[in-house]
């Protein structure tokens, strides 16, 4: 299938205004190694919890990364293209009807966060800012540089960005490979770093996080919390993907020596004691693919949902079944997950993907975007009642 025959179906979808309720049921999807696209997208497909729907939010090529304005702008940042966009539901119909570039010609401007009227925007090496953003979507300023001193691999390079309850912009870098010690030589690497807003006080926060491209801070308790994603060829279940939290500074995760808590890396473990490293919250699904994360504070969806958290899965990219492909919910009560269960899924179609989610944010009112950079789409989940 040509990418203009499936950007002519997915058009047709969205203007379709697919919706879809109902009990959500278990995946049970089949696959070859590398994700195969489907065919005919139907928002029809997703199961929900009953009460729930989900519509098209806006089209957007690549939607990775997702930040909120104060205005109530939509940011979208993409890692295979180079613009960054701004989505704005004039109306509040639950639709975007406005799209803007607000960035042009940037490698991989992959992250995206929001901070005292400027919007920043994370390449591979590099942070930019632009000022007062919301007064000027249609003739945005030109970006200022914040830093540009971050390692250039490419490898695991696409950055999550966000700030945290400190006023910190909190900044990661992958691993630059499947599994290596690079963070002995440089401790940057496989690490969340954080920084002031003028790109000055740069300093490395949580250590052996091989690639994480999602994290926030819990509502009640402040702590960071974050996904990561386990390495491969160690076979399709291990190692699981892994949510972590981070109480304080200066913790360390394992990567490259341990992984998800206990399994000792065959090349790096050697004289490597588990007990030396930070446990995660709970593992998650091998090779899920699991990014973006957002805890639920608003007031639309059942109380059930409030202060817990949403995970998108990705999907897997060379698992014999494939799995993910899907948004998760996270039970969490303090620092301790309480269960892990599908929210919404269906992009995974007779053992092919007809979309990825990427990254999930709360809106003003309650109802949660989630992006995807495989349908150039970005959904919106709200809740009816019953």
């Amino acid at each position: 299938m040509t990418r203009k025959t499936l950007t002519l179906l997915m058009l047709s979808a969205s203007m379709a205004a697919f919706q879809c309720t109902g009990p959500a049921k278990q995946d049970a999807g089949t696959d070859t190694k590398a994700t195969q696209k489907a065919s005919d997208p139907r928002l029809k497909d997703i199961q929900l919890p009953e009460g729930f729907t989900i519509d098209v939010f806006a089209e957007v090529e690549n939607a990775r990364s997702l930040a909120l304005g104060d205005k109530g702008t939509v940011f979208v940042g993409n890692r295979e293209k180079k613009n960054v966009y701004a989505l704005v539901d004039a109306d509040g119909d639950g639709r975007a009807e406005k799209k803007y570039v607000v960035a042009r010609d940037l490698e991989t401007p992959n992250g995206v966060a929001f901070h005292n009227g400027a919007l920043y925007i994370a390449q591979v090496s590099k942070i930019w800012r632009i000022d007062n953003i919301e007064e000027n979507l249609e003739k945005p300023g030109k970006p200022v540089l914040v830093y540009d001193k971050l390692p250039t691999d490419e490898h695991h390079g696409w950055k999550y960005i966000a700030f945290g309850p400190d006023g910190k912009l909190y900044v990661p870098v992958g691993a630059p490979c499947n599994i290596c010690n690079d963070s002995e030589r440089d401790q940057r690497y496989a690490a969340i770093s954080r920084m002031n807003p003028d790109g000055t006080g740069f300093e490395v926060y949580a250590h052996g996080v091989r690639n994480t491209v999602g994290f926030t801070w819990h509502p009640e308790t402040g702590a960071l919390w974050f996904t990561d994603n386990g390495r491969d060829m160690m076979g399709d279940n291990t190692p699981p993907d892994e949510l972590n939290v981070a109480t304080k500074a200066g913790m360390h995760f394992g990567y490259p020596y341990i992984h998800a808590g206990t399994i000792p890396d065959p090349e790096f473990g050697k004289g490597h004691s588990a007990d030396k490293y930070a446990a995660p919250a709970k593992t998650l699904t091998p090779h899920g693919g699991t990014l973006g994360i957002e805890f639920y504070t608003a007031s639309m969806f059942p109380s059930a949902y409030r202060n817990q958290a949403f995970i998108a899965e990705h999907g897997s990219w060379n698992r014999t079944e494939p799995i993910g492909y899907r948004v998760m919910v996270a039970k969490i009560n303090g620092n301790q997950v309480t269960s892990f269960e599908p929210f919404a899924q269906g992009w995974l179609k007779d053992g092919k993907a007809w979309g990825r989610p990427v990254d999930v944010l709360q809106m003003p009112d309650g109802a949660l975007l989630v992006s995807d950079d495989f349908a150039n789409l970005v959904y919106r989940i709200s809740y009816q009642g019953s």
